[in-house]
């Protein structure tokens, strides 16, 4: 990245967290850096921008703090906040930009705005971009993505029932938790003079295997070393995108011992679908100590499409996950065939790739006795020989919208996701 660039931190957590006190501390013990703020509140009355202006000596008035109001900017704000950053940075009078998301804001979003800019094919030009030509990113490089972790509510939060609303899209407390914690270089574990020791292993226990490749970094009262946070040259999207806890366990599955602190993973594969009536009865009574568990399964009665599973905390919900390349007409699927020869080694010859793979996150939870129940919502010898469409299904049926490109069908946004089972 080009020194002579501005670099970016952006700092996320949930409401509560500490991320204001955070960034105030970091105003205060910055140095000789010149930092500019951005804050972004979901309400009308920025009160996170009143608590930075009264807080420290940075200021509106010297177009050192921008305050973005009414939304968020990981959806609806987008081109304001491209706007915003390109005010900051025209003149380069900054030697770091520090932005402060909203509570219920989505971390990936908000760094795939500052890496690709209006590039995005979802994101229209702002009047300013249109007019001026002027790229907003040309003078600033997203630098490090910090996640701040509340340490004495964070098992209640991954438990909770709580569903927020981020302008009338509803999100689960414990989902999008685990969304901020699981796209982050540097996470802050914050508030940890209310938590005991014992509780803090745990805790980060949970953090390394949900992101395995963040810095884990114990703070009070937000107060962390600036260096740690600001022009670290940590933030790599594609790393970063690639890098959550259940993915590399389905990259180099494992299934561990009892950890110190009871934290373990395992992977469940099937090469039979899911019964859709018993399936659905296990969502719904899904183990409350699996934390997490995220990948792809084979419904009965679903032959075309792939369904993706999400659980985070007491969230459960289930998206498109695209058409099995066993659907494919014969040249692409021999194109696909060709392109990921690990394909042959588990190719069927009547289901070709269908199957399940889920990886599964949780504490203290028992891998023989949620395999146990897996396996028998799967279909037995009779039923492989029934009529599946018979089968009574409750889960949502997803329809691929007409205009959709290749990369919507392959990589569908969380919207296409519906809540189901324990949060019904």
């Amino acid at each position: 990245m080009d020194e002579q660039t501005i670099p970016v931190t952006v700092l996320s957590g949930t409401l509560g967290a500490g991320k204001t006190t955070t960034l105030n501390h970091i105003l205060r013990e910055g140095g000789d850096r010149d930092l500019a703020v951005l804050v972004n509140d979901m309400g009308e009355v920025n009160v996170d921008a009143d608590l930075v202006a009264e807080s420290s000596d940075i200021s509106a008035d010297e177009e050192e703090l921008i305050e973005l109001s009414n939304g968020c900017i990981c959806c609806e704000l987008r081109g304001d906040l491209l706007d915003a950053i390109s005010g900051l940075t025209r003149d380069q009078e900054f030697d770091a930009i520090v932005v402060e998301s909203t509570g219920v804001a989505e971390p990936l979003p908000v760094a795939q705005t500052l890496t690709l800019g209006f590039d995005q094919s979802d994101l229209d030009p702002t009047e300013f971009y249109e007019e001026t030509g002027i790229e907003p990113l040309e003078n600033c490089h997203l630098d490090t993505t910090v996640t701040v972790v509340d340490a004495h509510q964070f098992n209640e939060a991954m438990q909770s029932d709580e569903i927020l609303d981020d302008d009338g899209t509803k999100k689960h407390l414990g989902d999008l938790l685990v969304e901020q914690v699981e796209f982050c270089d540097i996470l802050l574990l914050n508030k940890c003079d209310l938590v005991d020791e014992a509780t803090l292993d745990e805790i980060e226990e949970t953090l390394e295997i949900l992101q395995p490749r963040a810095e884990i970094v114990r703070t009070t009262h937000g107060r962390v070393d600036v260096d740690e946070v600001v022009d670290t040259g940590r933030f790599d999207f594609e790393e970063a995108s690639q890098s959550a806890g259940w993915m590399q366990e389905l990259q180099d599955p494992h299934e561990s011992a009892e950890e110190e602190h009871g934290v373990t993973s395992f992977v469940f594969e099937a090469r039979r679908p899911f019964h859709p009536e018993r399936f659905a009865e296990l969502l719904d009574a899904f183990p409350e100590n699996v934390v997490r568990s995220k990948g792809h399964f084979w419904l009965a009665g679903r032959e075309e499409m792939a369904l993706m599973l999400n659980v985070a905390g007491q969230s459960i919900r289930v998206a498109p996950a695209g058409n099995w390349i066993a659907t494919l007409p014969p040249e692409e699927r021999d194109e696909q065939l060709e392109a990921y020869p690990e394909l042959e080694e588990m190719w069927d010859e009547q289901w070709g790739d269908r199957g399940s793979q889920l990886v599964l996150i949780g504490t203290e939870i028992d891998h023989e006795s949620i395999r146990e129940h897996l396996e028998r919502c799967l279909l037995t010898d009779e039923e492989m020989d029934a009529e599946w469409e018979t089968f009574n299904d409750r889960f949502p049926t997803f329809e691929p919208p007409e205009d959709a490109d290749e990369d919507e069908a392959e990589n569908p946004e969380r919207d296409g996701q519906e809540e189901i089972g324990i949060a019904d």
